[in-house]
């Protein structure tokens, strides 16, 4: 058998519920629950992630200076 990988809602009384054609009744089969984190839960969009990101040693100290940076790379190609 296959495995059998399914996103399903908890229902009332906190119950999960698989059905899938590849189950054979009557078999013994592991369920891992994972709960999927909330975008709160993951500390919010990807501004508050990146502001998040400890300040450290960059490549280039401007972005002005990281666009010639690839300028010059641009132009070096041979073609």
């Amino acid at each position: 058998m296959t495995s059998v990988k399914q996103v399903v809602r908890v229902q009332p009384g906190h119950r999960v519920e698989v059905v899938s054609p590849e189950l054979v009744e009557g078999d013994l089969v592991d369920v891992v629950v994972l709960p999927r984190a909330t975008i709160a839960e993951r500390g919010g969009s990807a501004a508050t992630f990146l502001d998040s990101l400890p300040t450290g040693p960059r490549a280039f100290a401007s972005w002005e200076a990281y666009e010639q940076h690839l300028s010059k790379e641009k132009s070096s190609w041979d073609r």
